[in-house]
């Protein structure tokens, strides 16, 4: 029997939301009724884009640059990514091995598409980025989860990979910094890991969105390991604050380009012109120095934040060394995190993440908070946040 024009693929039936999207929308209704929100459930911090970026943006604008470009992206602003990793990490890349993207996730669908076929398994740490194990499954991968703990940084490690090897697994993906957990993923136990990948005949891709948003230990890249079989993913939209613009980069293989520029230009032809012009921008030193600034700011508030939240009953393994998040255990005050954060929403009026976005390894007592607001709001909503805990637990 052929299918009904309305019913939908299997493929995209399984893919479940990204349960905070919920929240988000109701802590909008609640705004809009008159509510004062506390957000730290998005992230995205509260900075605008920088303005030698508006200017650029603007003038490219102005200059009619509103048409097409190639689909690998505007050749000086590959040269401008190549210088960058240059300057900041002595990495020599070959511009020819950029492609810029509609953001970092056109990067990893591109890369997906061209890396996967169905039935290929990938793995990838639990807790993680529910995007990536969602479009892994949508490009006919099979995601396996691996759980990691605080022992590792909850990153998934060389020994992780022997333990949960298989031979259907083509890639390994890793993010450092992490989402949910801000956790890196150090350079020799990086090192470990690709050869490990390698060894076995698969490819590492590795998320570098959150590249320097780091604090307190030098910054890196994957790509001072090599060439083969590493594939390293990019954005404009969290050191660079360039979130609505859409904007990322992939770099990939020599070998690997001629395909991932036929893909390019079948999945989505050319990254936003206007945006790759204004991100040529993020590149100069006084784009550089507001970055740094902000970054700094970032770190205040983390340190704030964690202590603040430690203190009324929520446990962190380690501090986290990079990205915008605090991934917390709660299993002291509730065993049902998604239940916590709802009432917390509607009660005191604070937005935060419950674990099982992140996955399944132990997400029912865990917390994601973003410091992604100012300092005035982030003391705040831990007040609010102490009134709702002392509400519901009043032996403490």
């Amino acid at each position: 029997m052929s299918r009904s024009r309305s019913q939908l693929s299997e493929r995209s039936s399984a893919i479940p939301p990204f349960h905070v999207m919920r929240l988000l929308a109701r802590a909008i209704e609640m705004e809009a009724a008159g509510r004062d929100l506390v957000h730290m459930e998005v992230g995205e911090p509260d900075f605008p884009t920088a303005a030698p970026i508006l200017a650029a943006g603007h003038r490219a604008l102005a200059d009619g640059k509103t048409r097409y470009t190639a689909a690998r992206g505007l050749p000086e602003l590959r040269e401008a990514i190549a210088g960058h990793y240059r300057r900041r990490f002595s990495a020599a890349v070959d511009p020819e091995r950029i492609l810029v993207t509609p953001g970092a996730s056109g990067g990893l669908q591109l890369l997906l598409a061209a890396l996967l076929d169905p039935g290929d398994g990938v793995l990838i740490a639990d807790p993680g980025y529910p995007c990536n194990r969602h479009l892994v499954r949508l490009f006919g991968g099979i995601p396996r989860l691996v759980s990691v703990g605080a022992d590792t940084g909850y990153q998934l490690t060389a020994d992780h990979l022997e333990a949960a090897w298989r031979p259907d697994v083509r890639l390994v993906m890793v993010a450092t910094p992490s989402n949910p957990t801000g956790t890196l993923l150090g350079a020799d136990e990086l090192r470990r890991l690709y050869r490990a990948v390698r060894e076995r005949g698969a490819c590492l891709l590795v998320d570098e969105i959150y590249q320097g948003l780091v604090y307190g230990e030098p910054d890196q890249t994957a790509l001072v390991e090599g060439e083969e079989g590493l594939f390293v993913v990019n954005s404009f939209s969290k050191y660079f604050g360039m979130t609505g613009w859409r904007l990322g980069w992939v770099v990939a293989p020599t070998d690997c380009i001629d395909t991932l520029d036929r893909l390019a230009q079948n999945l989505y032809l050319a990254a936003p012109t206007p945006s790759q012009y204004a991100a040529l921008a993020a590149f100069e030193p006084e784009t550089t120095e507001i970055f740094e600034s902000r970054r700094l700011e970032l770190e205040r508030r983390r340190d704030f934040l964690l202590p603040a939240l430690s203190e009324l009953g929520l446990r962190f393994a380690a501090k986290p060394q990079g990205a915008f998040y605090l991934y917390a255990r709660c299993d002291d005050l509730t065993d049902d995190s998604s239940d916590f954060a709802e009432r917390l929403l509607e009660q005191e009026a604070v937005a935060v993440t419950p674990g099982r976005d992140f996955g399944s390894n132990a997400s029912e007592c865990h917390l994601r908070f973003a410091y992604t607001t100012d300092l005035d709001a982030l003391r705040e909503g831990v007040r609010r946040i102490a009134r709702f805990i002392n509400a519901v637990t009043p032996s403490r």
